[in-house]
């Protein structure tokens, strides 16, 4: 781990303020991602901000819905009363990822702005377009049996790996931040992480210096709702092919799938085919999709994926 400066924030905008102030600043919370990227070298700020302290740690009601604080743990998002009845499927997605361990120290903001897991992308002797911009993408015409099918790019394949922001993707939650000169905005959860492209570096909307205050989640759409995930082992594992879905009684639902893309990925106009099946709903997330040879199995997997979870609504 290479030597850094460190201070710890006493309001939202002075940290926003702080990181946009030093070049190779990062914000440090549960650290539960970066300070393993750290330790590879694979992150290396020159300067933390902690934000620790400040006062972020807590929900309440919003409108219809409800504000959760950047810094709420993975472990108190899940068990909260309100979560696990009106949005069931963020506390499965949520209890489906990492350890109980790392679930207490993890943080709401900290956990949609996780690192992919490509194995290039942790190996400092392989090109990786995200690791190092321009170095090349050893991943294509590499091993790809993790990598992504859908939504990737000449210049990179990886996916994105968590499980609760496949959850608040099918819940359209929103993302609340302040920017260094104190404004706020909101961002929706379909534009918060990007696409590939030609900068696989850039992940998500945010802007320099751009501090996560909030995710908020809109008025409870009710149904059935459910987490499924396929990975290589029972726990403590990042997802193959993961589906979160939201299915009403009359069969319509919403589905966004996680493991294939670079980010949560979700077609809202293939979710009009719902009650004809899981089929005539994959055949349109998919359409256009560029798997590997390694890694081809993924779509028929994430069509029956989706079938087990609208069988398990209907039962």
């Amino acid at each position: 781990m290479k030597a850094f400066t460190y201070e710890r924030a006493r309001t939202p905008a002075e940290a926003a303020a702080a990181v946009a102030a030093r070049p190779g600043a990062k914000f440090i919370a549960g650290g539960t991602n970066l300070l393993d990227l750290m330790k590879l070298q694979i992150e290396t700020p020159t300067h933390l901000v902690d934000v620790q302290d400040l006062k972020l740690d807590r929900m309440e009601r919003a409108g219809d819905g409800v504000r959760i604080g950047a810094l709420v743990s993975n472990t108190a998002l899940a068990a909260d009363a309100r979560i696990r009845k009106d949005y069931g499927v963020l506390s499965r997605a949520i209890v489906a990822g990492a350890s109980g361990q790392l679930r207490n120290k993890a943080t709401t903001a900290g956990n949609i702005l996780q690192r992919t897991r490509c194995p290039y992308f942790y190996d400092t002797n392989q090109a990786c377009n995200k690791r190092k911009p321009g170095s090349g993408c050893a991943a294509i015409g590499g091993y790809s049996r993790q990598l992504g099918v859908i939504g990737t790019s000449d210049h990179c394949i990886a996916t994105y790996p968590g499980d609760m922001a496949v959850a608040l993707r099918v819940l359209d939650a929103s993302v609340e931040t302040v920017k260094p000169d104190g404004a706020t905005r909101a961002i929706p959860f379909a534009d918060f992480h990007r696409l590939w492209g030609d900068t696989p570096h850039i992940e998500t909307a945010l802007e320099p210096g751009e501090l996560i205050t909030a995710v908020t989640l809109p008025k409870p759409i009710g149904g059935t709702h459910i987490y499924r995930k396929v990975r290589d082992r029972a726990s403590y594992a990042f997802a193959l092919v993961s589906v979160a879905a939201v299915i009403g009684k009359d069969g319509s639902g919403r589905a966004a799938f996680g493991g294939v893309a670079p980010k949560p990925w979700r077609v809202e106009a293939a979710e009009r085919a719902m009650r004809d099946g899981a089929k005539a709903v994959a055949a349109q997330v998919f359409a256009g999709a560029r798997p590997t040879e390694d890694n081809a199995f993924k779509v028929p997997l994430a069509e029956r994926t989706l079938a087990a979870a609208i069988a398990e609504a209907r039962a």
